[in-house]
């Protein structure tokens, strides 16, 4: 299993319309509100072999009021 993180910059007044359409899609597994340069933090898991950019590109960015992404693959959990 892979597990990575996106951070999202959403359109202003539109996170929690862009959270509500990430819990509705049922493709991350947490999804937080953040501060900083993005609004916000979701984790994802895949199965070894699935492409993290396919993924992100088709099922994330597509999503209505997200202007920007980050990704963050992670290696171990300790």
């Amino acid at each position: 299993m892979q597990t990575f993180f996106v951070e999202i910059k959403c359109a202003l007044g539109r996170t929690y319309e862009v959270a509500s359409a990430l819990a509705e899609a049922e493709i991350a597994s947490e999804i937080y509100s953040i501060a900083g340069n993005y609004d916000i933090l979701a984790k994802f898991y895949l199965d070894q072999g699935q492409d993290i950019g396919h993924f992100v590109g088709e099922k994330v960015q597509n999503i209505p009021g997200i202007v920007d992404t980050r990704t963050i693959i992670t290696f171990k959990a300790f």
